[in-house]
């Protein structure tokens, strides 16, 4: 007897190939066979007209907190992610010192809008090496992780507050190739550093400090390991970002390594970019570099309300600052203040265009209930006022708990989006999972792959859409044994009905630590997720079995196709 049989299902394995019906039986935490199983299993599944898939692979997240209290990555999992990369953007959970903690925190608040509440009230922090974050972080998994470990904590290890003063000496940049070495050999996948991101004293990250001969220094201990580097280059200037892939590709060529870069988004104005980016990125490819642009399937929505800063506001100096730095009371007191809102209202004008196109998504009062789901267009035209005066007015009147959304903001262009999601040389991801919680929801991009890219649109084929969400990340990351569905391979597969796979619509949720609140997307069609031989989600049981795991890295490989191509 089989512990599971999945009996009747289109099994797309991720190789690419064509599907093909079969039965697949699991014994303990692998794949035992394929194809018709007599035997009966201790578990049966029936997978009649629906998708047998390899586990999805979301290769950029944040979930290093959300770990320590949810080991399900709600309610990634549940949308047929097995196996999520944390860790990126420069920002690890470890090395850290305790004198670090806080400032850490800061940075996950500024860059990826965590909660600081949920910080306090979420996490004990009972490590400080890599090793013990790992040990901490494996009690209770149900998702597999596979960590990157930060270039920004790091330098904070090693350097103290000079990590935010100047470069290395080469006795620093010594003892950080040890230190990485330490992070490497205790299971990290690689190293993510940041060339755009500030803390929250809106300056510089650690990992910006350094110069080019500390980069070379820990990519060369990446290459001691063939593991991964991750970069978030200056994507906001085309010519910045192709000099940075250059730079990527003399390090992958150098010491062997693959690289990955995030984000790369289409949008109105940037289409020309977006193809000279791709253009470097295939000459460099064709010299034999590997640097994956990562490349996310939603279009950008951005929500927010004035109680919690917003990235929607950083090119407004004088909004973000009384955000950022501004108590409850302050930032009312501001609004309130006529010469303060007066040059609030002025300074708005850099984005006119957007205010009228915002939605008013949700109030508390009653009085105000009329004016949810209109535009501030709309909702001004009743009040006899402009879209910048209603979103401050509707504010103060909600006592800062009007919650608004700019919709659509870019990467919404099919054509092109399609084009780049089928590219060999781009890598889907770029999800952000376990961040900006209140601004939008990161889960349901894989559902939103299947459901308009692969059914609506017909922009791929759904064993191009699997193959490059599983096999081809499971290459990319050197990430074992995962990522098909083959004999001897770890049990992690999605069910998923191919006519109904999709992501919900956005939803207000309060399940952070610290009566905190999010936004996240139930998954739409997916039936069965197992993870490590056991059913860790079903539709009809929700959260189940824990048998996820930190995942070792491997030496990562160029995926066969790709290189051919």
């Amino acid at each position: 007897m089989y512990d599971l049989v999945i009996r009747n299902g289109l099994v797309v394995d991720g190789s690419g190939l064509p599907a093909y019906t079969a039965d697949v039986a699991v014994s303990g935490d692998s794949i035992a066979r394929i194809g018709k199983v007599a035997e009966r299993g201790a578990r049966e599944i029936d997978a009649e007209g629906k998708v047998v898939a390899p586990g999805f692979i979301d290769p950029h997240t944040h979930f290093d907190a959300q770990m320590l209290w949810d080991g399900y990555a709600k309610p990634a999992l549940s949308h047929g992610v097995t196996t999520i990369v944390q860790g990126n953007c420069s920002l690890s959970l470890a090395p850290l010192k305790p004198d670090h903690r806080m400032r850490l925190v800061g940075m996950f608040n500024q860059i990826e809008e965590m909660p600081l509440k949920a910080f306090r009230e979420g996490v004990v922090w009972d490590w400080e090496t890599f090793s013990e974050y790992i040990a901490r972080i494996r009690k209770g998994l149900a998702i597999n992780v596979a960590p990157l470990v930060g270039h920004s904590v790091i330098r904070l290890w090693v350097m103290n507050d000079a990590a935010t003063e100047r470069t290395a000496t080469d006795d620093e940049i010594e003892e950080m190739k040890a230190v990485l070495r330490e992070c490497l050999d205790a299971g990290a996948v690689g190293l993510s550093t940041s060339y755009v991101d500030m803390d929250e004293k809106l300056q510089p990250v650690p990992s910006r400090y350094a110069d080019a001969r500390e980069v070379d220094a820990l990519a060369s201990v990446l290459g001691e390991y063939g593991r991964m580097l991750q970069i978030v280059p200056e994507f906001y200037d085309p010519d910045l970002t192709i000099a940075r892939l250059d730079q990527l590709a003399e390090l992958s060529l150098k010491y062997g390594i693959p690289t990955t870069f995030s984000p790369l988004f289409v949008n109105a104005d940037n289409i020309d970019a977006v193809d000279r980016v791709m253009d470097r990125v295939d000459e460099q490819f064709a010299r034999g570099a590997r640097i994956w642009p990562q490349v996310q399937t939603r279009p950008i929505d951005i929500s927010f309300c004035f109680a919690v800063p917003s990235l929607l506001f950083i090119r407004l100096r004088s909004w973000y600052q009384i955000m950022r730095f501004g108590s409850h009371d302050e930032i009312v007191g501001a609004l309130k203040d006529k010469e303060t809102r007066a040059k609030l209202e002025a300074e708005a004008g850099e984005l006119a265009p957007l205010w009228p196109t915002l939605i008013l998504r949700q109030v508390k009062t009653d009085a105000n209930q009329k004016y949810v789901g209109k535009t501030l267009g709309e909702i001004a035209e009743m009040r006899g006022t402009s879209p910048v005066a209603a979103m401050i007015d509707l504010s103060l009147e909600e006592d800062l708990q009007a919650h608004f959304l700019s919709s659509s903001m870019g990467h919404d262009n099919d054509e092109k989006v399609g084009g780049l999601l089928k590219h060999p040389r781009v890598h889907i991801g770029a999800s952000d999972g376990g961040a900006h919680i209140l601004s939008f929801s990161t889960y349901g991009d894989t559902g939103y792959l299947f459901g308009h890219f692969v059914r609506d649109l017909q922009a791929m084929r759904i064993e191009e859409a699997v193959k490059k969400i599983t096999s081809d990340t499971a290459s990319i990351w050197g990430i074992p044994d995962r990522g098909l569905i083959q004999a001897g391979m770890v049990a992690d597969i999605t069910v998923f009905d191919p006519k109904a796979i999709d992501r919900g619509a956005e939803k207000f949720v309060q399940d952070v630590p610290g009566d905190g609140s999010r936004y996240v997307r139930d998954s739409l069609g997916v039936d069965t997720v197992i993870v490590g031989g056991g059913v860790a989600w079903s539709a009809d049981k929700g959260y189940q079995d824990q048998r996820g795991d930190v995942l070792p890295g491997a030496r990562a490989e160029a995926p066969e196709l790709m290189a051919a191509e």
